[in-house]
């Protein structure tokens, strides 16, 4: 199906967790399952049976030519999701003063970039904003990555994100940089109140120009003889110790 300028409205995503997760945000057109599972879905099953999605039942061949490895014989034909932009993150969070955004600045590999998707989730973030290029896209190896959290994340799309931030500082958030030369270790500032996350791509980190931007440049410890995180766990670390500091994660 295609929208009046010509581009898709839809397209496909793949694995159980993703699949289930859309089925409840009502995102789901159509359901596609292996003829060989199709007595071992019972959720998924019921879902699209109580929503009166189409099921189709297909051959395993169907799956393997459109997806990579990982795709549990389940895929869905799914509404695109609608993205927002920074004003609107802005509008949804209101006066709230206590908030936490998530910017990425480049993130190229798919599987970091729905795996932050996950956790910013786990963690009640309110959205993460992302620079239409040079960042990887919306794909259905991101909606995997993140284990159906896409589904429940605001993302705000901008065209460059040095205008979202300067919009962030004008709304009273404080721009914290996570970087490996940064001036301090991440338990060493106060991460309460309006915080916006910078986190930088896999290879070259956060840009100077963006770097710039930042109200405090913050570290993690490398104790070891690696010197370096995954991006996608460097995030969850500082993700996490937001929330530990706002003191709103509960055991």
């Amino acid at each position: 199906m295609t929208g009046q300028n010509g581009r898709s409205e839809s397209e496909f995503i793949y694995g159980i967790n993703p699949v289930k997760e859309a089925l409840k945000a009502g995102r789901v057109r159509e359901l596609y399952i292996s003829s060989s599972r199709k007595n071992e879905l019972n959720e998924i099953l019921q879902l699209s049976k109580e929503l009166k999605i189409p099921l189709r039942i297909v051959e395993e061949r169907f799956f393997t030519s459109r997806f990579p490895k990982g795709h549990q014989s389940v895929g869905a034909l799914v509404r695109k999701k609608i993205l927002t932009d920074t004003a609107g993150l802005l509008q949804k969070i209101g006066d709230k003063t206590s908030s936490l955004l998530i910017i990425l600045d480049e993130i190229e590999d798919t599987r970091n970039f729905g795996a932050i998707l996950r956790v910013a989730e786990a963690a009640g973030a309110d959205g993460v904003i992302i620079q239409r290029r040079r960042q990887a896209g919306i794909t259905p190896e991101v909606v995997k990555a993140s284990a159906g959290a896409f589904e429940y994340v605001d993302i705000a799309e901008e065209n460059n994100i040095k205008y979202a931030i300067n919009l962030l500082k004008e709304e009273g958030f404080r721009i914290i940089a996570l970087e490996a030369k940064g001036e301090k270790l991440i338990w060493e500032i106060e991460l309460k109140g309006r915080i916006a996350l910078i986190v930088g791509s896999e290879g070259g980190g956060i840009r100077e120009t963006v770097l710039r931007l930042a109200d405090e440049i913050i570290k993690i410890p490398m104790l070891g003889k690696v010197n370096s995180l995954n991006v996608s766990v460097a995030a969850g670390i500082a993700i996490y110790e937001v929330l530990r500091q706002k003191r709103i994660c509960r055991a």
